[in-house]
This record gives C-alpha cells, structure tokens and sequence, in this order.
C-alpha cells in the first residue's frame, strides 16, 4: 500500500464511471511531499484539531467526513479500490462512490445505514493535521456522542437542510456546550436537494443562533454544503454564489487552538498518578499524563492528599530523560518523574504546585448525563472515577432535569436514558477536584454500575457543596469498642431479606427473645414499624425503596456502632441497596440472612392480604408480583422455611456465626 499522491489514482479507478461522476469525486491538486522524510518532517510541524461531527440521523456525518477524507488524499490506494467496490453493493447514492462507507466501514452496520458506535480517521492537509470522530446520531447513542466530545475542540453540528433543527440537532447542541467545546461549525447539508436556496438556508442559520444564544459559543460558523457532491467542502461552491463564506476545509483549517504559551504557564501543574513504577529495587517513579501547566526538573511539586512536598530528580518522557535543572515537560505529555524524597504516592494522588493547590471534596454539585437503560436512582451506590482516583458515589437529590427542546428546568426524582439534570452528589471520600469549565480532566467523571460494570452517567463538576467543608468529624471520649466491652459482646448487624410472607420478622423476632435470654444487647427494626414513623414519607416506587434502604442501613450502623446486635427485617429487593448497606456497615460486621420461602407459599399464607390485592390490580409495586425481587447470589445464612426438616433449628447458624 502507498499514500496516494495525486488525483491521478482517483481519476483511475472510476474509469467505469460517467465524467459527471468522476467530475463529483475528484479532489482538488494538494502539494504532497514527494519522499517520505519530506512528508514526516511537513506532519512534525504541523499543529492537530481535535472535532466531533454530530447531529440527527441521516444528515449525512458520515458522507462529509468520507467526503473530507478523500478530497485531503488521506486514503491509500487499497482503501480507494475497497471503496468502489462497496459503493456498487451497499452504496446508497446511486450511481458513483457512497462516502460514507469510508466510515461506516462495516457492511453489516452499512445495511442497517446507521452509525453505532465512535469512528475516528485522522487526516491532513498542507496546513493542519485532524482527527474527526463521527457519532451516531440515533438518540440511544448519546453516550457515545459524549465520549467523542470529550476530546474534542471544534464540533461540526450537521443539519439537514430539507428537514430543519430537530430534537437530536438540539439535543447535541446542548451536549457540546455541556463538554466545554466553545467553537462551532453548522455545516447545512444537502443544500442540493433544496436547490441551493439562499432563504431556507438563513433561515436554519437564524433558528439555530437563537436556540443556542445562552450555551456559551465563543464562535458559530454557518456553511451551506453538499457533503455528496462536494459543494463548499474544499472549494467554494458556484452553486452557492451567494454565499462568500469559508468552506469547510478552509473553516477547520483557520479554527484557534489553545496553547502553552513557550516560556509561560497559563495554568498550575497538575498530574494525576496514574501508576507507580517500580521496574528494579533501584527504581521508584510515578506515571501519568500531565493534565495541565508544565514542570520542570528542581521544581517543587505537592502530594494533595497529605499535603507532603519535595522536588523533581528527573522527568522520563518516552524519547529521553530529563534530569538537567530546567528541562521541562507540559500539558498532554505523558511522563514518568522521580523524586528528592522517599513520600508516600499512589496510584490516585493528584500532584501540583504547592503554590496553586488543588482542594479535595466528598459531595458535588453536578450535571449529570444519564447513559443508560436503568434508571438512575437517588441512594443507589455507584462506582465513581474521576481521572485516576475511585469511589463510591451516590446521588443525593435531583435538582431539576433539564428539557433539550425548551431548555426548561422541570422537576424530577429519577433518571431515565439520556436525560440531563442538575444533581448533589456525595462520595465515600474526599477526592481532588476542579470545576469542569476549568479542567476536563479533574472535573470530568463517569458513574459506573457495580454489578454489570456498565457506565451509567457522565458528571461534569459544577461546585463542590458547602456542606462539605462546613461538617467535620467530631472526636468522642466514649468509642464503639468501650461500649462493647461494656456489653460483653461486639456489635453486628444480621440483614433477614426475603418476600413478603416469608417469615423474616417471625424468625429475627426469635433469635433477638434468644439473645436477650443470653444477656445481649439488641434491637429488632422490622419494615411496618420503621414505615410508621422514620420512613413514614416514604411509598413503594424503587426510587423510594432504595432510600428506605440507605437510611435503615444508616440507622443500623448507628445502633452497631452504640454496641448492639442489630436484626433488620425487610424485603430488601435490590441487590444494589444490600450490597450497599453491607459496604456501609463493613463486611466483617454484616451477616446476611436470606429466608428463601417459594412465593405459592408466601401467597398461601398472605397474613396482611397483600398478595391478594397485588393479584387484583390494587397494590402496585409489589415485591414478586409487579416489582423484582433479586435473589441473593451468596448470603451468609439461607433459611428454607418452604421445607420442614426435622430437628433443624434456623437460628443455629447465625448464633454459631455470633
């Protein structure tokens, strides 16, 4: 394979084609090195632009940046060959070259005609060097969207001219803005099928500007294109004689960077620890990408979490190493550095300068994108990463969720797919953080479901809550060990779950009479009566669930931390909340008793006739009946009260583990 140089190749392998086709798809001449150190020493000069097209299906992303591809001759001749072949099974155009298989690639994803996940392709002209990634533009895929965003520093939002700003145009413009891109190209495509109208055109243009006066743009650029034909995508269109604009290409090629200034930083050294390194005894360094400012070997640099200070030995970049005072390296360099001290890093610390230190936090104000078909809940734990460091998380209240259309902040107590909502957000511990509009880096996180691992939501930190820094923890004279020592016994807590029915507060209402006739300390919070008062405000949807179940796992805590035996007894449905309530009370001091009744006999018995009203219509979200009841995977104690067995006594086991 070799780059392809001239038009000439083009030309060649549409000889089958009609003029008018190769007169559509040949490129403009580009002045391409003729050797290859030539080439290499034009790519090592030249800065790169970082873009994400996006917009509703159908408007064409994928046939522009095939468009984009080939006028650049960023193709190979075997990629030109492949192309033409598919473009006469799978083609969508018509007679001549579908662009956009040049993207979509796959012809099982083409005879869907949809884009499913992020395609990147890097190309370059005389001027720059790119890397596009293009997003579906189904509504279902708006995480990916966010993930090719996060990178990017340009979006080149497509409309199609015959159909208008839709609600998916809409909804990507607000996630542009929402990931900090301040620099927008609207390329209205299709302008052929329209006839090129000047009117309709200005029309999108105007729509467009109004809806996103308030996102924060620094720049719009409108372009009418044809990404099939070639209209304004490298050559200005005489189609379009009206408009005097920039093309496409000249758009993309002209768009500002930021950049470090040489000698100065604009802003403080930050480098999260991705990993620390110790190949041989003799070594000891600590890895990760810087995420902003530059440093330099003898500089001083701080470890956030401790506080601990010291100094640059050397900086090991991947081509050298740095260990003459003053050799530097900046933002975006991924580094290895040694120290002056032996201080304790790990993987997670942040490390800056002690002058322009990072504060840390455990609860947030925060956006928060919903990416998946669970429902996001409030009290549900979750797996939080922001950069290196890890947490857990959960979601303490929902502001209000925000409409794409309207932009209207309505109220809201869960989340569903997709939906964007302002949240507080609360964390195991403190982590090091920056606002999102001042770094990606630190105040960017994902949310990630503990059981399927699946990213749940994108966060983009607003402010850390005052909250956080007013509540400190209290130092007592009287601690949890000299209240069991008082008692003679430790503290625990023993978490019955099963259906309604099933016969938990029968059965922890006999083992606390057994304790109590051994001398120990208990309490019994059985579901009806902590519903009467605690819980009193709380229904029966998950949302309400799930809270019921963080403040008893809360209370619980308490009470074991005051000494006592502590027995739960409610159906607990959700795995989540009881891997939840175990992680808060610690698994050393959690013993989780599943009573495994069939539900025929939980029904059988019915002792408050719910199943029945359940069966009728009458009693929604029912355990078992029109709401899941996940059964434990590994519980410490299973009490089969379905089955009678002579001489078994269902206490025994939880009394041998106490």
């Amino acid at each position: 394979m070799r780059p392809l140089n001239t038009k000439t190749s083009q030309k060649a392998i549409l000889s089958k084609k009609s003029k008018k086709v190769v007169q559509q798809v040949s490129a403009p001449s580009r002045n391409t090195p003729k050797t290859i150190e030539a080439f290499l020493a034009q790519e090592n000069k030249q800065d790169l632009l970082r873009f994400i097209t996006c917009g509703s299906v159908d408007d064409g992303k994928s046939t522009l940046i095939g468009r984009l591809l080939w006028d650049s001759q960023s193709l190979l001749d075997d990629q030109i060959a492949s192309l033409e072949t598919d473009s006469k099974k799978f083609g969508t155009q018509g007679e001549g070259i579908d662009f956009a298989l040049l993207v979509d690639g796959l012809a099982a994803e083409r005879e869907q005609g949809i884009t499913i996940d992020v395609a990147y392709r890097f190309f370059s002209t005389n001027k720059r060097k790119f890397i596009v990634a293009d997003t579906p533009g189904h509504e279902q895929y708006t995480r990916n969207m966010v993930t090719g965003a996060s990178t990017a520093e340009l979006a080149i939002i497509l409309v199609d001219a015959t159909q208008g700003l839709l609600t998916q145009t809409k909804r990507h413009a607000y996630l542009v803005s929402l990931m900090g891109i301040k620099q927008v190209i609207l390329a209205i495509n299709k302008m052929d099928l329209i006839h090129y109208d000047q009117e309709t055109f200005n029309k999108i243009s105007n729509a467009f500007n109004l809806h996103v006066k308030d996102f924060g743009f620094n720049s719009i650029t409108a372009i009418p294109v044809s990404a099939l034909l070639g209209d304004n995508i490298t050559t200005s269109s005489k189609k379009m004689s009206w408009y005097q604009g920039l093309t496409l290409i000249n758009a993309l090629e002209n768009a500002p960077i930021e950049k470090i200034a040489e000698g100065q930083t604009q802003q403080p050294f930050v480098l999260p620890v991705q990993m620390v390194n110790r190949p041989h005894s003799q070594f000891r360094g600590f890895s990760g990408t810087i995420a902003s400012g530059q440093i330099r070997v003898g500089d001083t640099i701080r470890v956030t979490a401790s506080g601990q200070t010291t100094k640059i030995s050397e900086i090991i970049t991947p081509n050298k190493i740095l260990s003459k005072k003053g050799e530097k390296a900046q933002a975006g360099e991924a580094i290895t550095i040694t120290l002056h001290d032996e201080i304790d890093i790990s993987r997670g610390d942040v490390l800056t300068s002690p002058k322009e230190a990072l504060t840390s936090s455990d609860q947030f104000e925060a956006t928060i994108i919903w990416l998946d078909q669970t429902t996001g809940l409030i009290g549900r734990n979750y797996d939080f990463i922001l950069s290196t460091q890890q947490a857990t998380a959960s979601i303490t209240s929902i502001k209000h969720q925000i409409d794409i259309n309207t932009l209207a902040k309505n109220a809201c107590k869960e989340l569903s797919l997709n939906e964007i909502a302002l949240c507080n957000i609360a964390l195991s511990k403190p982590v090091t953080f920056d606002t999102y509009d001042h770094s990606k880096e630190l105040g960017g996180f994902i949310l990630v479901d503990k059981f399927s691992n699946a990213t749940v939501a994108a966060g983009l930190i607003r402010h850390s809550l005052r909250r956080a820094d007013n509540i400190h923890t209290q130092a007592l004279s009287i601690n949890r060990a000299a209240r069991e020592k008082q008692h003679g016994h430790q503290g625990k807590v023993i978490w019955f779950t099963g259906l309604s029915g099933s016969g938990k507060s029968t059965i922890a209402n006999a083992l606390e009479l057994e304790l109590h006739k051994q001398g120990k300390h208990t309490y019994l919070l059985d579901g009806d009566n902590v519903r009467q008062g605690l819980n009193k405000d709380l229904g029966f949807t998950d949302a309400d669930r799930v809270e019921n179940m963080r403040r008893i796992a809360e209370v619980a805590k308490l009470m074991m931390d005051a000494g006592l035996i502590v027995m739960t007894a409610f159906i607990s449905p959700f795995k989540r909340e009881r891997e939840m309530a175990r992680q808060l009370i610690g698994e050393e001091n959690f013993i989780e008793v599943f009573v495994d009744t069939p539900i025929e006999i939980c029904e059988e018995r019915d002792p408050k006739g719910l199943y029945k009203k359940a069966r009728e219509g009458k009693l929604p979200n029912f355990s078992g009946i029109s709401s899941p009841y996940e059964v434990p995977e590994n519980p410490n104690v299973i009490i089969d009260t379905g089955k009678k067995k002579r001489g078994t006594n269902p206490l025994e086991k939880i009394l041998r583990l106490l």
